[in-house]
Order: C-alpha cells, then sequence, then structure tokens
C-alpha cells in the first residue's frame, strides 16, 4: 500500500468515521449473544446464532484482506476452501472481533486513494465471482455485509428475547435520549 506523504487519502478519510460507528454498534449488538442459544437457528436454512455472532466478528477482517491483497478464492484450486469458525465462546467471538475491527482500522487509515481503486476480485475455484475497486468492495462487500448480517442477528436475539442495545437510536428495549 503507498501514502501520499505519511497521510490517508480522502476516500480513507471519509470511511473510517462510518467505519467506527458501524463497529462500536456492531459490537454493542454482540455483546448480547446468549452463550447458552448459540447452537439455536430459526430455521434449518438459518445459521446458528453462535455462527452468525462468529461471522460477524470474522467480516472487519476482510477490510484488511481487501485492502492488503487484490484476491481472495475462497475454494483455492489445490488447496483448502474457506471454512467458517466455529463458535467457541462470547469471550473468544469479542476477542475476534477485537482483533479484526483494530487491524483493519489500521490499514483502512493508511490507505491511499490510488490504493482504492486497485481492482480487487472474489473468486471460488480459481474462478472470479466478482472484480470490483477495492473502495466498492470495502462498501458492498464489507461494510454492507456486515450492516445486513449485523440486521439478521438482532432479530436472532430478539426472537431469543434478548433486549436489543441502539444501532442507529433507541430500540425498544432502550430508552429515549
Amino acid at each position: 500500500m503507498t501514502t501520499t506523504q505519511g497521510v490517508a487519502d480522502a476516500i480513507a478519510q471519509s470511511l473510517l468515521p462510518e467505519f467506527d460507528q458501524e463497529m462500536a454498534a456492531t459490537r454493542r449488538v454482540l455483546e448480547r449473544t446468549p452463550e447458552a442459544q448459540a447452537a439455536w437457528q430459526p430455521h434449518p436454512k438459518s445459521m446458528t446464532l453462535g455462527r452468525l455472532a462468529d461471522h460477524l466478528a470474522e467480516l472487519p477482517g476482510w477490510v484488511a484482506a481487501t485492502l492488503e491483497g487484490t484476491e481472495v478464492d475462497l475454494a483455492p484450486p489445490g488447496g483448502s476452501p474457506y471454512q467458517p469458525p466455529v463458535f467457541k465462546s462470547l469471550q473468544e467471538t469479542l476477542r475476534t472481533f477485537d482483533e479484526n475491527v483494530a487491524k483493519a482500522r489500521a490499514v483502512l487509515a493508511a490507505c491511499s486513494d490510488a490504493d482504492m481503486m486497485v481492482p480487487w476480485s472474489l473468486k471460488r475455484g480459481g474462478e472470479t465471482v466478482m472484480t470490483l475497486p477495492r473502495v466498492a468492495v470495502l462498501r458492498g462487500f464489507c461494510l454492507n455485509h456486515l450492516i445486513h448480517h449485523r440486521g439478521q442477528f438482532t432479530v436472532f436475539l430478539r426472537l431469543q428475547n434478548v433486549p436489543l442495545p441502539q444501532v442507529y437510536g433507541p430500540t425498544a428495549d432502550s430508552p429515549m435520549m
């Protein structure tokens, strides 16, 4: 990655406040994970609550993977396919999330506008699924993906009668400010 005189450029600087806000909201939601219900799923085709929590914890790591490379192959020819993490504990999930957020933020903060425009590809079995500029991958594949699954996770929590924290404003479980 290149930087302009050691200072990140405008794209990264404009994304950092959104990144910080979304990561803080995601952590508040993840903190509510009921460990005893980790194997619960609302439908046989749905992820388990624990798997979804771990997915939320791993998604910030995709920011660094996007900015430090030019492709990810989920099932590389001759290599091992991507294996999702297995939920062990809320403490481990939060630790993974915090580590991924810290690394992602540092990499993002150091990213130049030129770095953001580098094409990045998602592949599966050597076949290209998509190629977009890194900035589009960050917004769509990383941040929007995380926001989508966080919303899904709040539904899972609601179905388990877990009070929801504020995300973009008060919830039915939090007082008005």
